[in-house]
């Protein structure tokens, strides 16, 4: 394995969180992460704009650190329209539109724990507040929602799940439809909450993700375990990238 300074991923690894680095850092310098790099420069060099900015694809490793990680939302892929993606699940910046998805988290959000949602579709409360925004693929091609899907990132994102999963701390993971849950496998149920249902995609919202309250299960598994709950409330929203220092990485 190649862990030299030419590594074309060392600038990403550097930006990470030490407790990242610590655990998944050595992946950045696999061979099917070296051919991830020379897929997108390729995209690059074929015309192709690839969402989100470079800056944001580990967005969230950069926002919520390993040792910060009290859950995990698993989403797909990035939005696909110019604007939305910011790197974290089922986010986008203050001024974008909030996506169907969303909205729909938002009324669960409030029909669960009672609180309003908030006026934008900016999630990086919840990232600051321990929940890994963490998509399975972290790019993908304008306006071709599952286009990095095989690009070779399920790997990589499967490692970052093994390495929430390992710590000795319970976690809550919360997966919702049939992409996410193909990752339940990968997780110890016994001393993990697996919270999984439906999609809130307008399309299956309504078979079972309306009503699965999972903001107040997860503070439940929290606390019967003795750990501090989530705040929920999504305000304020600072939807700037974090840089290599925000959460003390070197």
């Amino acid at each position: 394995m190649d862990t030299g300074e030419d590594s074309p991923w060392a600038e990403a690894r550097a930006a990470l969180p030490e407790s990242w680095r610590a655990t998944i850092g050595a992946e950045f310098d696999t061979p099917y992460m070296r051919a991830l790099a020379g897929f997108l420069q390729a995209e690059a060099a074929a015309g192709k704009t690839v969402f989100p900015e470079p800056e944001r694809i580990f967005a969230a490793l950069k926002r919520t650190p390993l040792d910060a990680v009290k859950a995990v939302i698993l989403g797909q892929d990035p939005y696909h329209r110019p604007g939305q993606a910011m790197g974290l699940s089922f986010s986008v910046p203050p001024g974008v539109r909030v996506p169907p998805s969303l909205r729909n988290i938002h009324k669960e959000l409030e029909g669960d724990l009672g609180l309003r949602p908030p006026p934008h579709g900016c999630l990086t409360a919840w990232a600051d507040a321990g929940v890994l925004l963490l998509n399975t693929a972290l790019t993908v091609e304008e306006g071709r929602p599952g286009s990095h899907a095989r690009s070779g990132w399920h790997r990589f994102t499967d490692h970052v799940l093994a390495a929430v999963n390992a710590r000795p701390i319970p976690t809550a993971f919360i997966l919702w439809g049939n992409d996410a849950r193909r990752r339940a496998p990968l997780l110890d149920g016994t001393r993990h909450l697996l919270h999984q249902s439906e999609h809130p995609s307008p399309l299956s919202a309504y078979r079972g993700f309306f009503g699965s309250r999972p903001f107040s299960r997860v503070n439940d598994f929290l606390a019967s375990k003795g750990l501090e709950p989530v705040d929920w409330r999504l305000e304020p929203c600072d939807a700037q990238a974090p840089g290599p220092a925000s959460h003390g990485a070197a």
